[in-house]
């Protein structure tokens, strides 16, 4: 009987606990719809301080920072979105509409443009999604192999074989890009800028040569840190050392 009651009184707590999760979420929903950005931002922030990371949290939390006028913040959590569902099409959107409210606009390099292919078709999945889609692949490529070992006929070898080839090279280019974006999950080496204009120098020094400037939400690469300074590259290919105060990572 004691048991029973302990169970019934966790069992309360619990469905306590969901209730008051769910009615959080509402209630910054509402504050958004309400046209009250500031606390609807507080409650996104509050939720995923407390219960954890979300692709919704930071999507819904990009849109109020949107309405605020808040570029880069808007920019750096619908980035934040999609680095947890790459999938996630009203995310990809409302990042490329506020992108265009980018001030730089920088002109890609030569050798960029295949990088940014690459990087397109890596950013499609998570790297536990190239994981199971490398182990998909592995497995007919693996029936390949032991139909081209074991086969009966000299046709059904050598088909077997072309196939296998391209199977087993798709499942280890997937394992190469997971391997890719687990990496970019736990290193964050892209960034933000997060204030309104800032001078890139040519060393990590305020008294540093003035390279160019960049604008609030302009997506940089972190290609380095040395105290308080990053060394950033843009997509341009140009490099230089900024305050990391000025840029938040994604």
């Amino acid at each position: 009987m004691k048991s029973v009651i302990i169970s019934s009184i966790l069992m309360f707590m619990i469905a306590g606990f969901v209730r008051a999760e769910v009615a959080t979420v509402d209630e910054a929903n509402k504050l958004y719809a309400d046209k009250k950005y500031a606390e609807s931002v507080l409650k996104y922030e509050e939720m995923l301080a407390k219960e954890g990371v979300a692709p919704e949290l930071y999507y819904n939390l990009g849109n109020a920072y949107f309405r605020m006028n808040e570029l880069g913040k808007a920019i750096l959590n619908y980035e934040r979105a999609l680095r947890l569902s790459p999938r996630y099409a009203d995310a990809r959107f409302n990042l490329e509409f506020a992108n265009q409210k980018v001030i730089d606009n920088i002109e890609l390099s030569d050798t960029f443009f295949l990088k940014k292919w690459i990087g397109a078709i890596m950013r499609l999945m998570t790297s536990n999604g190239w994981f199971y889609f490398a182990a998909i692949f592995f497995i007919p490529a693996l029936a390949a192999l032991l139909l081209f070992v074991f086969g009966n006929t000299k046709v059904a070898r050598k088909t077997s074989f072309y196939i296998g080839s391209v199977l087993m090279i798709i499942s280890i280019v997937s394992l190469v890009f997971s391997g890719i974006r687990k990496n970019q999950m736990v290193n964050h080496e892209a960034g933000i800028v997060m204030t309104g204009a800032v001078v890139i120098k040519g060393s990590p020094d305020r008294s540093g040569t003035d390279l160019f400037q960049l604008h609030e939400g302009t997506r940089v690469d972190v290609v380095s840190t040395l105290g308080d300074w990053f060394e950033v590259k843009l997509a341009s290919g140009s490099v230089g050392w900024v305050e990391s105060k000025y840029v938040e990572k994604i």
